[in-house]
């Protein structure tokens, strides 16, 4: 555990790509085979499950420091983090333990299912027996929330550099459903038979958006153009006679699509698609809110299953009769897939998701002003001789989305961040007018700057009326232009409406709050567009 810290702790420095992949990769060359492979479950995303409440660690802490409940509660929102805030407030350790990652995370696993009085025992004795900083990374696995400021594409990095390997290898090796439980490091990282798992799925090749006109792109017949379709991106895998379906979360998602089943009566094995997963109708994809009716579910209603049919939009393939093309042109894959479709039965739960013809960009640009009648965010351009990527590389696939919608709100409540800004306030709701009253209609966190959030956090200071908990209710003053990119109904919501991917584009100082938008406005979008 002391290495372990001590690569957090050089991480956690610094800013720097290089340095920090650098840390990364000297320990994947130092560390215990069993701490190497738990190092990159933990990075990426494959943590343990909680082992203890939240509450309960409040608790044992408050008691072991000798502080009342009610000081430990009020400092975590002033820390930000609660693995942080306990770790701050033990006393000094009693001995100075030397075991290793992968044994606190076997106990930790251990007491998952023990007796409360058990896990209680349990982790006093690991508290007593490490410093601050290791305790902090234990209090993290202990509430199954350990994250570090590395994003997987540098971790895979490092370990390219500790082993040799070819990094967009060890990208696809790292995919799917795999735990320390279920492979080592050899089988995982140094075998060089590792094959490729029936359900393992490619790494998502990811776009950019594009910023300026598709005209900057350059000569039009380089480029092929789909519409960006708002559902979730997903691969058919057909392996080993069975079928996968997979986010590009990498989660496996077949028990929620499972028409999907129906592929393997319709494809042949060793074929991967990457497509877009919609619900659909007879009259063509529906809101993206009938497809969330699907996810985080193991069984699907037969009554969901048939108000919300689900459509796999298909743009690329992947693997073609057990070969890995992903190096052939975009435009070579997009030809096999379109053949492979062609005279598929309307009964298979795959549709080509049809390119667009055109000879210019103007023309492109005033298909694109359409998406929104056919419930498309935009467009996708893709070079022709593209192959695809392992992840995000600038210049061959770009996203042309329509600009988001936009209403002015009322700034209700506030409350603080956590982290780096649990010192600011940056969590906050909107209310728009309905009559003389503000209906609170969406929260927002993101889209001001560090300086904006540093001035919203004094006034709210100055201009609290209420506390509720960590929430405070503000005098109504300020109003913000409020993007979002879908608007859905909503019966859980006072508004009777709820947006997807909400975000403050500009705090609008000019405005007074009478002039804010109206619960008639955002009426009206949902009438149009939801």
């Amino acid at each position: 555990m002391k290495r372990f810290a001590r690569l957090f702790a050089e991480i956690d420095a610094t800013t720097r790509t290089s340095v920090k992949v650098a840390a990364l990769a000297g320990y994947f060359r130092e560390a215990p085979e069993a701490d190497r492979l738990w190092t990159v479950a933990l990075f990426s995303g494959r943590r343990p499950r909680r082992a203890v409440t939240a509450t309960r660690l409040r608790e044992w802490a408050a008691e072991r420091a000798g502080l009342p409940l009610w000081l430990v509660e009020e400092a975590y929102p002033v820390v930000g983090d609660l693995a942080e805030t306990v770790a701050l407030i033990l006393p000094p350790p009693e001995t100075d333990e030397d075991e290793s990652l992968s044994h606190w995370i076997a106990v930790l696993r251990d007491i998952a299912k023990a007796q409360e009085e058990e896990k209680k025992a349990t982790v006093l004795a690991a508290w007593a027996a490490m410093d601050t900083p290791r305790r902090f990374l234990f209090n993290k696995l202990i509430t199954g929330g350990f994250r570090v400021g590395v994003s997987q594409k540098l971790m895979t990095r490092a370990l390219a550099q500790a082993t040799g390997r070819d990094e967009a290898e060890l990208i696809h090796r790292l995919m799917g459903e795999w735990t320390p439980d279920t492979v080592t490091w050899h089988d995982l990282i140094e075998a060089e038979d590792a094959g490729i798992e029936d359900s393992r799925p490619y790494p998502f090749c990811l776009a950019h958006a594009l910023e300026s006109g598709a005209e900057s792109l350059g000569d039009p017949a380089d480029w092929r153009a789909e519409w960006k379709w708002d559902g979730i991106r997903g691969q058919l895998i057909l392996r080993g006679d069975g079928w996968h379906l997979w986010s590009r979360g990498e989660d496996l998602i077949s028990d929620a699509f499972p028409e999907f089943a129906r592929a393997v009566d319709f494809l042949p094995q060793g074929t991967v698609i990457d497509g877009e997963i919609l619900a659909w109708d007879s009259d063509g994809p529906m809101p993206f809110a009938a497809l969330q009716k699907r996810l985080g579910r193991k069984v699907v209603p037969k009554s969901v299953l048939k108000q919300a049919p689900a459509m796999l939009h298909a743009y690329d393939l992947l693997e073609w009769q057990g070969e890995d093309i992903r190096a052939r042109p975009f435009a070579e894959r997009r030809a096999i897939l379109d053949s492979l479709l062609a005279d598929l039965s309307r009964d298979a739960p795959i549709l080509p998701s049809p390119l667009l013809p055109f000879a210019d960009w103007t023309t492109l640009a005033e298909n694109r002003a359409t998406a929104r009648d056919r419930r498309a965010e935009g467009l996708m351009l893709k070079r022709a001789d593209s192959p695809y990527h392992a992840g995000r590389k600038r210049g061959d696939w770009w996203k042309w989305k329509l600009d988001p919608f936009t209403i002015d709100a009322v700034m209700i409540y506030a409350q603080a961040g956590s982290g780096r800004r649990a010192a600011l306030y940056t969590d906050f709701t909107f209310a728009v007018w309905d009559g003389n009253a503000l209906v609170p209609f969406t929260k927002a966190y993101s889209g001001l700057s560090d300086e904006e959030f540093r001035e919203i956090t004094r006034w709210v200071g100055r201009n609290t009326q209420q506390r509720f908990g960590p929430v405070r209710q503000v005098t109504p003053e300020h109003v913000f232009e409020i993007a979002f990119e879908g608007i859905q109904a909503s019966p859980r919501h006072k508004s009777g409406v709820a947006l997807r991917f909400p975000r403050m584009a500009r705090w609008r100082k000019d405005k007074p709050v009478q002039e804010a938008n109206t619960l008639a406005d955002l009426k009206a979008m949902l009438a149009a567009y939801g």
